[in-house]
């Protein structure tokens, strides 16, 4: 207590006061809109699209776990370029595809106009305040997308609100010991994240699913899958993410130079430590965790 020495001071014995115990000091809630909108900045940063094409196998698996029936209404929240959006429409749903990057979901449109798929609508939205109407989807899909809005509770609880009473919620999500959620364990000890703010890696344990979709679901059925990188050495996959990928990008953007080169140091041992190729280039599997729940 800063007064202890001035009453001790004044005392008439020489006793000392008892120390007071110190107030636990109340953990600040994050500033979730301020968080969003740099995240925002971020994905809309580089070209995700580039990445986001070769995780397409991702979302066709995700769509046959979940048994997508033609004529079903699919929401697709943090689409990226679509990938979900794409394998949800091939089976003859009616897709609505949202993001918060306007040019990602740009990009949706024009891999759906290539392909003639005319049963997708594009909704520039955030996964935190979805605008649509309660029980107005017979699934809800994400893949390595609402993962990363920085309040998991208010994502999970806008999922479950628009997917109607049986219906179900398909999720594709990094697991936090696989290759992705180690890039993003390894650039949060050069470029520390927001604080107050839980790793979106946790999002592929089955503790954070059972957690906020439990006690509102019939079922949770979660299963590890492995997506494999694949580039030419890794060197390439580190020129890849360093130049498309918004978080490695700004990563480097916020580093001097001598940083910037631990961080890339870091990331080629730890492509080093995932990759099975003895040929020079890269294949190494990243581990997620494929979900879906049947809600209640």
């Amino acid at each position: 207590m800063n007064t202890l020495s001035a009453l001790t001071r004044e005392a008439t014995t020489p006793t000392p006061l008892p120390a007071m115990p110190a107030t636990p000091a109340t953990p600040a809630t994050p500033d979730y809109a301020a968080i969003s909108q740099r995240q925002q900045a971020t994905w809309a940063s580089g070209d995700y699209a580039v990445v986001g094409t070769t995780l397409q196998i991702v979302g066709e698996s995700l769509c046959e776990a979940m048994d997508l029936r033609a004529g079903s209404r699919v929401l697709d929240v943090a689409a990226g370029n679509g990938n979900v959006t794409l394998a949800a429409a091939r089976r003859w749903c009616e897709v609505t595809s949202t993001d918060y990057v306007p040019a990602l979901l740009q990009r949706g449109r024009e891999r759906a106009q290539a392909e003639r798929l005319r049963n997708i609508e594009f909704v520039e939205a955030d996964a935190q305040a979805l605008p649509f109407d309660d029980a107005a989807f017979d699934a809800v899909v994400s893949t390595f997308g609402c993962m990363f809005a920085p309040n998991p509770r208010r994502v999970a609880a806008e999922l479950l609100r628009v997917c109607r009473p049986g219906g179900r919620i398909g999720l594709a999500n990094w697991t936090p010991e696989g290759l992705v959620g180690q890039l993003f364990k390894t650039i949060g000890k050069h470029v520390p994240p927001p604080a107050g703010i839980d790793s979106p890696a946790l999002w592929g344990t089955r503790a954070r699913v059972h957690e906020l979709f439990g006690t509102a679901s019939n079922a949770i059925q979660a299963e590890p899958r492995h997506f494999v990188f694949r580039y030419h050495s890794p060197e390439h996959f580190l020129a890849v993410f360093k130049g498309t990928y918004g978080p490695v990008l700004k990563a480097f953007a916020a580093l001097d130079t001598a940083q910037q080169q631990a961080l890339a140091e870091d990331l080629l041992q730890l492509v080093g430590r995932f990759n099975r190729a003895d040929d020079g280039s890269v294949v190494a599997p990243g581990e997620y965790l494929e979900i879906v729940i049947t809600r209640r």
